[in-house]
């Protein structure tokens, strides 16, 4: 299962379709504490995380993840390098600029298929 985290209901649901296609199951968080409660009481593969989620704190959010944690793909807007390199330092396995992350994203959630 993966864990969408974003508050952006256009662009998740071209996510959530996606990952239907692939028979992919998928939960979504609005929050960073809805996506930590949620790691807490499931299972899941990977966390697709939106930076322009609203008060992310990306260093404080990955951090409250349990251990082991999910892998983190992390994807936003091409212009926010600082903010990319901070996803990075946190320990995000994948930072893309949403524009990637849309183009590839049946391959990216592809390697979720089992």
């Amino acid at each position: 299962m993966l864990l969408l985290v974003s508050h952006d209901l256009f662009f998740g649901s071209k996510i959530t379709g996606t990952a239907q296609a692939l028979g992919l199951k998928l939960q979504v968080a609005g929050t960073c504490a809805g996506a930590v409660a949620a790691v807490q009481a499931g299972e899941f593969q990977a966390i697709l995380l939106d930076l322009t989620l609203p008060q992310l704190q990306i260093e404080t959010f990955v951090s409250a993840l349990p251990t082991p944690r999910p892998e983190i793909v992390a994807f936003g807007p091409h212009v926010e390098t600082a903010l990319f390199e901070a996803a990075r330092q946190a320990g995000c396995e994948l930072v893309l600029p949403r524009s990637k992350f849309s183009a590839t994203l049946p391959e990216l959630l592809g390697k979720y298929v089992t």
